[in-house]
């Protein structure tokens, strides 16, 4: 259950969505209430199927690194979900297909193994066919797999298969230099020589417990390092781990599929306070295959976090105790001679990790983040570990490093400097003077980029609440426009022109939370509202940490379709959400489910407020954490909300796993029986609406276990709920069928029962 991957864990469909900017006011009141309905034409199969209703997809967008062509994955018109390997030519504007997934496999249908599906799990991949690819540095092949093989494409040639078969080949890498691919086939490291295709074993010893050049499920799942393996910018070595998987507990998980079969899966899973995996780092030569080791402590029970490289000689690696309240940044010899700890970052709540430390080329520095001040943001240290100053400061939040100009002097970020509801392109000067930031994106709305090393221009994909995802060529020096890439305008030939008219607004604003905290909201008003009327409400928020929902962005989700269909929908981004900073986020440390339930319940109180909504008919939904907010918000709040859908939920933290449930609430043996006060069990007393339940019967994050102990609570204490599980479903729900199944199944219960 990633809590940081919202467009997984927020389940609102599509998480693409809606209309024009309103009032920020705290009392606002939708623009307009003609008394004539507008009848909705969109039904949630069109939604969520085929070709995209926000118009053509633009999939991990990347900038070749000439700076000469953009290329991305795209699904077919007639199956979003099967991806395909495209480019757009900057000097002709051409687009054109690259690799056809299908043609490729000669039609064979793709079989995935059950540790392929784990892994695509972890990293929140969705689609089949070309689901991941990278450059080589010299900007002239492609890196891509397919089928469990491994796959290079020559700009200039012909497709060439690296590997054929029946393993496995998973997280696939060009070494720095564009000389070898790199891979892990049944858990050891390997490398081929992409010109005379030999291949090499650098790693051997792997088991069902032992694996070399693998992340381990909470490096995937809670601290977002997917690999276990990095190369050195020289390409003669690469750093790698090797885990022990032994002391993890294994668990027979049940999987129902949907042909009725059940298969036991045996998995380890890391219970919260039960043992973790152990690990250690060694450093392989490429050519002598002999391994370094570096001497990570005496303790043993840590979380290696990141690992670097700082010139062919230096490992820097991120290490954290297994309370997440310190971070040591550690230099290492490459042979494992010597070692210097450069900084260490302590907290009294817990380490928020980010990938934003980045040596400097020309310079002994590098450029570190921090949430020191309360509020992330990006320093520059000597390489001996001296801080030479803070390159931004203030009371707003750094969402991460985009690159850096040391020609120029420049460092160039994504952040929330100008609100919390728009990411935005900002520059800096790489010595320290945080009065230099000036911000290149002017677009009001969601920005995400890419730039290449001639930052004179960037990659900007960008989506507005009135405006549907776009991609555009733009000049860093006044943000003028090159050229679209997907310029996806709304005009009559866009698939979502023909639904316009019955389109659901909304407005961005501030509510005051429990404790008097302005709160970001986001609220969706059925179409052609009609005066005097009195409508239904849901709220929809994520509400646990990392969460941020509220965001100007396109969003054609379950949101839209709930406000066509008559509902207002509030969204609500609580205490305990992220990208407010550290004091904004700290209220769940060892109190989960009661300050992020109780600036829920002040939302509810302001629908009430309303005199358009109904205050008698509120309901609520969630998946995963939202889930678990579902169940708690109906059993501290009975009096506001009626009605509930929770999906995925966590009913006992004591099920979870170490990583993410200790970061929050510490070891369960912890006086104060704070696992106990944390779970649904203590309150389920109080549910008295009508509430009904979903869960995948293959969920290997939040197991189904988490259902079926509430199930017992609820039939213990006679208290009436509805179920509905699906066979062969895992935590994020695939599938379009399914997903239809899912998204008409919570709409028609809020219609049924409000």
């Amino acid at each position: 259950m990633r809590f940081t991957r919202l467009a997984w864990l927020g389940m609102a469909g599509l998480m693409l969505g809606a209309c024009s900017q309103g009032d920020t006011s705290s009392d606002s009141k939708p623009a307009s209430q003609t008394p004539a309905p507008v009848e909705n034409n969109l039904t949630m199969q069109r939604l969520l199927g085929s070709p995209n209703l926000s118009g053509p997809g633009m999939n991990q967008v990347k900038m070749s690194p000439d700076g000469a062509r953009v290329t991305f994955l795209r699904g077919k018109e007639d199956n979003k979900e099967q991806l395909d390997l495209w480019e757009y030519n900057i000097a002709d504007g051409k687009t054109q297909m690259l690799v056809d997934s299908v043609e490729l496999l000669g039609g064979a249908k793709e079989v995935l193994s059950e540790e392929e599906k784990a892994r695509r799990e972890r990293q929140r991949i969705k689609g089949s066919g070309i689901v991941s690819y990278s450059w080589n540095e010299s900007g002239d092949a492609l890196l891509f797999p397919l089928g469990g093989d491994v796959y290079l494409k020559p700009l200039a040639g012909e497709v060439k298969r690296l590997t054929n078969t029946e393993a496995f080949e998973t997280d696939i890498k060009f070494s720095p230099k564009s000389n070898f691919v790199s891979f892990i086939r049944d858990r050891d490291l390997f490398v081929i020589n992409v010109e005379s295709g030999r291949e090499t074993r650098l790693t051997t010893g792997a088991t069902d417990t032992i694996a070399h050049g693998v992340a381990e499920f909470v490096a995937q799942e809670e601290l977002s390092r997917y690999t276990g393996y990095w190369w050195s910018p020289d390409e003669s070595k690469i750093a790698f781990t090797r885990i022990d998987e032994s002391p993890v507990k294994m668990v027979n998980r049940y999987e129902m599929d949907s042909d009725g079969a059940v298969t036991t899966i045996a998995q380890r899973y890391p219970f919260a306070g039960s043992d973790n995996v152990l690990i250690e780092l060694g450093v392989v030569g490429i050519d002598d295959k002999q391994v370094n080791w570096l001497d990570l402590g005496e303790e043993q029970d840590i979380y290696l976090a990141r690992v670097n490289w700082s010139g062919s000689d230096n490992v820097l690696v991120q290490r954290m105790p297994r309370d997440q309240m310190q971070l040591d940044l550690i230099a290492y010899s490459a042979n494992g001679d010597s070692q210097k700890t450069l900084l260490n970052e302590t907290t009294e709540v817990w380490i928020n990790l980010h990938k934003d430390l980045k040596p400097l080329k020309n310079t002994e520095q590098f450029v570190w983040a921090s949430e020191r001040s309360g509020f992330k943001h990006l320093y520059l240290y000597q390489n001996s570990g001296e801080l030479v100053g803070a390159l931004t400061s203030g009371d707003w939040v750094v969402d991460k490093l985009v690159q850096l100009d040391e020609a120029n002097g420049d460092v160039y970020f994504l952040g929330f400097k100008d609100g919390t509801t728009e990411k935005h392109l900002y520059r800096a000067s790489l010595t320290p003077n945080p009065a230099s930031i000036e911000r290149i994106s002017q677009q009001p709305g969601w920005h995400s980029v890419a730039m290449g090393k001639d930052t004179r221009t960037y990659l900007d994909s960008f989506s507005s609440q009135d405006t549907p995802p776009q991609v555009a060529l733009r000049n860093v020096a006044d943000d003028s426009l090159v050229t679209f890439l997907n310029a996806n305008t709304l005009d009559d030939s866009h698939p979502y022109h023909e639904y316009l008219e019955g389109h659901a607004a909304s407005e961005f604003g501030q509510l005051k939370g429990a404790d008097g905290t302005m709160l970001d909201y986001r609220i969706f008003f059925p179409p052609n509202m009609e005066k005097g009327k009195r409508y239904p409400a849901v709220l929809t928020p994520y509400g646990g940490p990392h969460g941020h929902r509220v965001a100007n962005r396109w969003e054609l989700s379950q949101n839209q379709m709930f406000a066509r269909e008559g509902f207002v929908v509030l969204v609500v981004d609580g205490r305990g959400s992220y990208n407010r900073g550290v004091a904004f986020e700290a209220g769940v440390k060892n109190a989960m489910g009661t300050v992020e339930v109780e600036d829920q319940i002040a939302a509810a109180k302001y629908l009430q407020s309303l005199d358009y909504v109904d205050p008698e008919r509120i309901g609520f939904h969630g998946w995963s954490y939202g889930g678990y907010m579902t169940i708690m918000m109906m059993a501290k709040a009975p009096e506001l909300i009626k009605v509930g859908v929770s999906g995925a939920p966590v009913t006992d933290w004591g099920l979870y796993d170490t990583a993410y449930t200790e970061r929050y609430l510490g070891h369960p043996k912890a006086p104060g029986e704070v696992y106990k006060k944390s779970s649904v069990f203590p309150y389920v007393d109080g549910i008295s609406g009508k509430l009904l339940l979903i869960h995948g019967m293959a969920d290997d994050n939040v197991f189904f276990d988490h259902s079926v102990k509430f199930m017992a609570e609820m039939q213990k204490k006679n208290i009436a709920f509805d179920l509905m599980t699906y066979p062969g479903q895992k935590h994020g729900i695939r599938g379009e069928a399914t997903k239809n199944h899912v998204a008409n199944l919570r709409l028609n219960y809020f219609k049924t029962h409000l």
